[in-house]
């Protein structure tokens, strides 16, 4: 035993130490006579080992082996034989003239062995087939089939499965001997026809209707081919957008009344992943799982909960019914099981339900893993937001799971929730910061600890009792890393500038920081006290509430950066918008929990917000959830940047909202966003075809400008265009149709817009084009530049402060009569609309029936002007709503184009 354990350390594998070329001398062995089979079999084995580990045969070593091997074929050892097919399937893809081993094929597949010979000899004809010698074969293939055999029959659909890659007319031939592999006895067999059925169908959309209305009626007997129809009847309902397709819906129903498990469980799972589905309709589905998680099969217990877990995500009250059973499957020995029953439970539960569930999730964290630790974690962070009373017991089981033992992913995602607790529920502010006060007390994770002293300077200052923080953020200055006491230092400041009565005793805190053995440390100790020795400083410095936006300053670095010309002059940080902490902080927030919603539901793509839906689907690559528009105009720039002539004219300023040119039923859909560059204006048409038997190519968009009172119009310049190759059925394309603005001017104008094409029948089944095709025009909406696509929405913090810093110099007053408005309210959002502006003050919410408001705005203007607007407004019944509006910035023309914009 002792030699046996020594010879297995000494070699990893069976062939750890084998060479390429000594296992290509060794294959002469192949041509010998008589043939041996045992070192025949080993001498295969290494050469399928060697392509496996990564190895690679030259052609003509490949060709060579392969000619060997079909001397093999001499002798009948039913092992070796198998391992001369695995290896010819293994060479087929390096050698060259393949193709003569197909008689020896062919051979095999007529033998009489059929349990060996004939199923492995199909799959080894199918890798040496390519698509000059497949109608050659196509007769023993469809014969096969037919066959009786179940082994023989299912090697010969999924070997049609591969070839129609190669040629797909071929293969469609074969639909009759398909369906009458449907009706045969073998349930593989069943299931592997019904695959190869939909392949040769699947670009018909009735043809699958037919077909899964055909076999839907009970003649299937396969459970597994059952299930795959199930999923082409859940595609067909899930894709028709008409709701026609929704009487395919009983099929489901009727499924989940199988005797088969996995039938009724793949059915209930479809049922319970269609959109818009009605709480009717999933009441059998969830009723059929309900029975399922009180099976004594671990199995369908857990995959019952899963999809039990995923449905509470938008239809918890439909999963309710279940929670007395779920409530059972908390002491399950599968812990996976019982971790999704926890976390359902929490999505599912009323407030009354909250304490008891609360308790018996404590007993049952130390008994999980950390994975799963989080999930339940994100579940109570959930619940919490769901029932924001409950929040005390819900920070103090956080709180207790941090002092519980778990990795760093674990802790962070604890300290996540606390945080989001703290930004959602206000109230719970000071009862959570105390949590995290405890907890850096003994952190073993300096990022952690930095992150919550990052909190602590940001809401501690703003707390009732703000001063008690003060002594657990200075034990850091006096224990920590250097690292954490620079992060203790920067929050002592936010309650230096905030707390006005202990500035001077945290003063002589940062003094004492000034002797650090750090570097770091001492320098931001010495800026500080310098900047609290200025209220001025340090309002700019440390209590300035804005920020950028850093989707736009990433794509503005970015752009910079792959632009070598651009470094003679310093990066213009006024391109960049300027957004508030708050909200920077809720599109943040916004785009985790769509990460984690995405996670958590297996969606591929994301729906978490307006900005994320308006995303056209050819450039909405980000899949990444567009939680602000300045993250969908860095979809925008992203995708604008592989267009070599745009990604010339400089960093995007600007993007607008997508709008609609057609109506979303008709045949060719279009939708135009616009954007400005820096010299330039760029018109981004996004064109959909919903014909699935024509194809569009070369196509374009003419746009013509209308006659314009605007001067600057002539200044507006058509540059080039950049055209879409082809428009195939369903297949998002762009075209780009890009302005040049001469002299950089801003000019608002009106075009109307026709799509141009070249359009060709096609076949609706393989998209298959007519080489003829003939030029067509489609007439879609007229677009419009407005000033407000030259403004940037920027926030201020102080608008009293700017407005008086812009001064009066440049300021342009106008009034004006709106009497298209009924309210103040739909005043307000007019405004806002046509200016791009970002309110302030809270200035947009407007009170119930007010009669006067007063407005404020702040933007950029492209070129990095800013400007201001104070809007006064009064409303009255008879002549709608009058508005006097002020509007400052540096540049007259500015004011003047801005006060203009309201007509």
């Amino acid at each position: 035993m002792a030699s046996k354990k020594s010879d297995i350390d000494g070699d990893d594998t069976l062939f750890g130490s084998l060479d390429k070329a000594t296992v290509v001398q060794e294959a002469r062995a192949f041509n010998e006579s008589p043939i041996n089979p045992k070192k025949c079999r080993l001498i295969l084995t290494k050469i399928v080992y060697l392509l496996h580990q990564g190895q690679t045969y030259q052609t003509q070593e490949a060709t060579d082996t392969f000619f060997s091997i079909s001397k093999l074929f001499q002798n009948s050892d039913v092992s070796l034989r198998q391992m001369v097919y695995l290896a010819i399937k293994e060479l087929s893809g390096s050698a060259e003239s393949v193709f003569f081993l197909t008689a020896s094929l062919t051979k095999d597949m007529n033998s009489r062995s059929d349990l060996i010979y004939r199923p492995n000899a199909i799959r080894a004809l199918c890798k040496i087939t390519d698509a000059s010698t497949m109608q050659s074969n196509e007769r023993f293939i469809k014969q096969s089939i037919v066959d009786k055999k179940p082994d023989v029959s299912s090697a010969a659909i999924i070997s049609a499965i591969h070839l129609s890659s190669l040629n797909r007319e071929v293969v469609k031939r074969w639909a009759n001997e398909a369906q009458e592999a449907i009706n045969s006895k073998g349930v593989i067999t069943q299931y592997h026809a019904l695959g190869l059925l939909y392949l040769m169908r699947q670009h018909d959309r009735m043809a699958v209707i037919k077909m899964v209305q055909n076999y839907a009626r009970g003649s299937l007997r396969s459970p597994h081919a059952i299930v795959m129809l199930i999923r082409y009847t859940w595609k067909i309902i899930e894709e028709d957008d008409s709701g026609s397709s929704r009487q395919l819906f009983e099929y489901l129903e009727n499924w989940l009344r199988h005797k088969s498990d996995m039938v009724v469980y793949e059915a209930a799972r479809a049922i319970c992943s269609l959109k818009d589905v009605t709480p009717k309709e999933l009441f059998p589905a969830v009723s059929a799982l309900q029975l399922m998680i009180v099976s004594h099969k671990p199995t369908l217990r857990f995959a019952a909960i899963r999809t039990l877990n995923k449905l509470a995500m938008t239809h918890p009250n439909a999963v309710f019914p279940c929670n007395l059973d779920m409530e059972n499957l908390i002491t399950d020995s599968n812990r996976s099981i019982a971790t999704f029953a926890i976390t359902t439970l929490l999505k599912t539960g009323n407030e009354a339900s909250v304490d008891r569930l609360m308790k018996q999730i404590s007993s049952f964290m130390s008994e999980i893993s950390d994975e799963f630790k989080i999930i339940v974690v994100d579940a109570v962070r959930a619940l919490c937001l769901k029932f924001p009373s409950k929040q005390t017991l819900m920070l103090n089981f956080l709180s207790g799971a941090l002092r519980d033992d778990g990795g760093y992913q674990f802790k962070s995602a604890i300290v996540e929730a606390i945080f989001d607790i703290i930004h959602s529920i206000p109230e719970s502010k000071e009862f959570a910061l105390s949590h995290l006060c405890e907890f850096i007390e003994d952190c073993e994770f300096p990022k952690l600890a930095v992150r919550i002293l990052h909190v602590l300077g940001a809401e501690g200052p703003h707390a009732s009792s703000p001063t008690k923080y003060i002594r657990f953020i200075y034990n850091r200055v006096i224990l920590e890393t250097s690292i954490v006491r620079a992060a203790a230092v920067s929050a002592l400041a936010q309650f230096a500038v905030y707390l006005v009565d202990a500035r001077e005793r945290i003063k002589v805190l940062l003094d004492r920081c000034t002797d650090d053995s750090d570097d770091e440390v001492r320098d931001r100790a010495a800026m500080y006290l310098r900047i609290l020795n200025e209220q001025d400083l340090a309002t700019k410095y440390i209590a300035d509430d804005s920020t950028f936006a850093l989707a736009a300053l990433e794509n503005n670095l970015d752009h910079y950066l792959k632009t070598p010309a651009s470094f003679s002059r310093p990066f213009d940080i006024k391109n960049v918008p300027v957004v508030s902490k708050e909200q920077e902080q809720a599109d943040r927030q916004r785009a985790q929990a769509a990460a984690r919603d995405r996670a958590a539901t297996g969606q591929a793509a994301p729906a978490a917000s307006a900005a994320a839906a308006a995303v056209p689907a050819s450039v909405s690559e980000a899949a990444a959830a567009a939680a602000s528009p300045f993250d969908a105009q860095s979809i925008y720039a992203k995708a604008m940047e592989r267009v070599p002539q745009i990604a010339a004219l400089g960093p995007l300023y600007k993007s607008s909202s997508p709008v609609e040119l057609t109506d979303p039923v008709t045949e060719y859909i279009v939708t135009c966003i616009k954007h400005v560059f820096p010299q330039h204006f760029v018109f981004q048409f996004e064109c959909k075809n919903t014909l699935n038997d024509s194809l569009l190519e070369n196509v374009t968009v003419v746009m013509k400008m209308q006659p314009s009172d605007d001067p600057d119009a002539a200044g507006l310049k058509p540059e080039f265009v950049v055209r879409a190759e082809k428009l195939a059925f369903d297949i998002p394309a762009s075209v780009y149709v890009v302005y040049r603005r001469l002299g950089g001017v801003t000019p608002t104008a009106e075009f109307t817009n026709t799509l141009q094409f070249i359009v060709k029948d096609c076949d609706p089944n393989t998209g298959e084009p007519d080489e003829e095709g003939f030029e067509e025009d489609y007439l879609v909406e007229d677009v419009e530049i407005v000033v407000g696509d030259y403004i940037q929405p920027t926030y201020v913090p102080d608008f009293e402060r700017a407005w008086a810093e812009l001064g009066d110099t440049h300021q342009v007053v106008e009034t004006y009569a709106l009497t298209a408005v009924t309210s103040i309210r739909s005043a307000v959002s007019t405004v806002m609309d046509l200016l791009g502006m970002q309110a302030l003050d809270n200035s947009s919410a407007v009170k119930e029936n007010a009669t006067t408001h007063q407005l404020h705005l702040a933007g950029t203007y492209v070129g990095g002007i800013p400007v201001a607007v104070r809007a006064r407004m009064a409303f009255n019944p008879s002549t709608g709503v009058a508005m006097e509006m002020a509007v400052r910035s540096r540049h007259p023309v500015v004011s003047q184009r801005v006060a203009n914009a309201i007509q």
